[in-house]
């Protein structure tokens, strides 16, 4: 089809073409066991309307630029040829050239699923399969240098769906345009489309609310994951939102986290349905700084980063002495958002997907940066939870032995419950001093760090005051004097006993009476008594002396224990503990202690509002 013809014989030319490529498609469904004979029909089809442009182009090269109504007619004919391109019956691209798209028609449109506004003014070769791309730039340059036309069979992928083409390329030079462009015409062979949500050009009003609904689910999902107690408590945040993200967002999620100035890799998943677990290790081994995407987003400061088509297929890296990173993972779409933290990124996390998703978008990077500021404050609030929880263990071991030493001619057993307070108040304690063994046990009124220091400085003051004193009382007189002195409003109810041979000296400030268990089965309780120490100058303490005999087994409380109460607010109280105690006749104390314990929690269904101590000793 060589001669030139007007704007009849070219609609004429026009719907005939049309005719026929739908009779190619017909037979292609009715035969697909024969691809042949319908591939060369199309593929000279393509010529067809090949030739059918060029007479177009020649006729618009011979109209004259002239004024009045021989403009008029150019005018006409450029709008037909604008006509035959927009309804022409196989997708037809425009390339410039750098190889970016200028146009698209109607057809190619269709084909990937994307609007003409989305497609013109990206690189074409982005719509090409990553592993063809190389082979596409170079039939690309071939036509361009020579002229010839190619074709050549390919593969396109674009919002979930995989085309394998058969592409022609040709050189156009158009009228007034200095630089040379080629016309690319696309024949599918085979469509693979994936159950990924629609494209672009497929989505109404409401598929983009559902989408928009989606994505405020999954940082509301988010939220909730971070704010869990165990997110607080153990070094799993990092891990639980990789999964989340996993599961919901992408192919491969790699999250790295800023340690001592350095980024270290902290998660790497892949394709649950996909052998990537080599792959997997390999990644998790890379330095995140070699991959120049993350580089990027850790030091520039500038937010994160989004590319919706892959056109670079380093930005990850590679494998050691192996090809790009990306290639290997068969992405397809890449981003990379920051974990933002006060002093700027604490890491990033980037998350990839394959060929038959869906791509990310500029809503899908926002939506990744604000939870990488989620997930920065969690992990801002896990290094103060941290940072409080040793130093509430540290106060902690300050009130509380770790390992009670053996005592002489005595078994002795303890159990302590910090109760609604991460840092505790109440202390117990057994010590050597000159010629014996000292115990005590008591707690500051109040709750937190101050009342742990104040209980800590009692128990500690006690087993330095034990090395010249060998009297309990005197040695909780000089503490109030200590306490008194430091003005700081904390009281201390303590009780402290000296223990030599089997003889007992207690002397109580303020603090509950201890529980005797007799090898019958009786129960008495001491004085106990007194005024807490750090209220008045005088001290005043109750001193009382006993001797032990073999069975016999003194049992020391906190309020925690007769304090704690049942649903109907009644409280547990001593009677009770003297009818748990009159059942454990001849148990060792270890039996005894968890027995009382057991039966508090029975009765206040297992509720602990205050701290709990319970100290027992038995001669043997």
């Amino acid at each position: 089809m060589t001669e030139a013809f007007g704007l009849p014989a070219l609609e004429q030319a026009l719907d005939a073409l049309t005719t026929r490529v739908s009779s190619l498609r017909e037979t292609r469904s009715a035969y697909p066991g024969d691809p042949r004979s319908t591939l060369d029909a199309a593929l000279a089809e393509l010529d067809t309307a090949r030739d059918l442009l060029d007479s177009a182009l020649r006729e618009l090269r011979k109209a004259p630029k002239r004024s009045g109504e021989r403009e008029s007619g150019s005018q006409r004919e450029l709008k037909l040829l604008r006509q035959v391109f927009k309804t022409l019956p196989v997708p037809l691209v425009v390339l410039d050239g750098s190889g970016t798209v200028r146009r698209i028609s109607s057809e190619t449109s269709r084909l990937l699923g994307s609007p003409a506004g989305y497609v013109i003014g990206r690189s074409f070769a982005l719509f090409v399969d990553v592993s063809r791309r190389a082979a596409f730039r170079s039939h690309l340059t071939a036509v361009r240098q020579s002229g010839q036309t190619v074709t050549f069979q390919t593969r396109l992928t674009h919002q979930g769906r995989a085309h394998t083409v058969q592409l022609a390329l040709t050189r156009l030079v158009m009228p007034g345009e200095p630089h040379e462009m080629t016309a690319v015409l696309v024949l599918p062979l085979e469509t693979q489309v994936s159950q990924t949500p629609p494209g672009p050009a497929d989505r109404s009003d409401s598929d983009l609310v559902m989408a928009s609904a989606r994505r405020q689910e999954l940082l509301s999902r988010m939220t909730r994951l971070l704010l869990d107690e165990d997110s607080l408590r153990q070094p799993v945040t990092v891990t639980r939102a990789s999964r989340l993200l996993a599961s919901e967002a992408a192919d491969w999620v790699i999250a790295d986290v800023v340690r001592d100035g350095s980024p270290r890799r902290a998660c790497v998943l892949g394709p649950v349905d996909k052998p990537v677990a080599e792959l997997v290790r390999v990644v998790e081994n890379l330095n995140p700084l070699s991959a120049p995407l993350i580089a990027h987003v850790l030091t520039s400061g500038s937010g994160g980063v989004v590319h919706e088509m892959l056109e670079e297929e380093t930005l990850l890296g590679g494998v050691p002495d192996g090809p790009p990173l990306l290639r290997v993972m068969g992405a397809a779409s890449v981003l990379c958002a920051p974990i933002q933290d006060q002093d700027g990124a604490a890491g990033t996390l980037t998350l990839v997907r394959l060929r038959d998703r869906e791509p990310f978008t500029l809503a899908d990077l926002g939506l990744m940066e604000e939870i990488g500021a989620h997930l920065g404050l969690a992990l801002r609030a896990r290094r103060s939870f941290q940072n409080r929880s040793q130093a509430a263990d540290a106060l902690r071991t300050s009130v509380v032995p770790r390992t009670l030493p053996d005592i002489p001619g005595f078994e002795a057993a303890a159990i302590y419950h910090a109760g609604s307070s991460q840092v505790g108040a109440e202390f117990y304690d057994v010590f050597p001093f000159s010629g014996g063994w000292g115990f005590a046990l008591g707690g500051a009124a109040g709750k937190g760090e101050e009342a742990a220091s104040v209980s800590a400085m009692v128990r500690n003051g006690l087993r330095v005051l034990s090395v010249w004193e060998s009297d309990p009382g005197e040695t909780l007189r000089k503490l109030n004097q200590a306490l008194v002195a430091q003005n700081n409003g904390m009281f201390v109810m303590a009780v402290a006993g000296f223990v030599k041979g089997r003889r007992i000296r207690l002397s109580s400030a303020g603090h509950h009476p201890a529980a005797l268990l007799q090898p019958d089965g009786a129960v008495r309780f001491t004085a106990g008594g007194g005024v807490p120490l750090g209220i008045s100058p005088e001290a005043e303490t109750y001193d009382e002396e006993i001797t032990l005999s073999a069975g016999q087994t003194l049992l020391f409380y906190s309020d925690g224990l007769v304090a704690s109460r049942n649903e109907h607010g009644e409280a547990y109280g001593e009677s009770r503990l003297a009818d748990v105690l009159a059942r454990c006749v001849s148990q060792s104390p270890a039996t005894v202690v968890k027995a009382v314990e057991e039966d508090r929690h029975a009765f206040s269904g297992g509720r602990v509002w205050d701290e709990i101590v319970i100290l027992a000793l038995r001669v043997v």
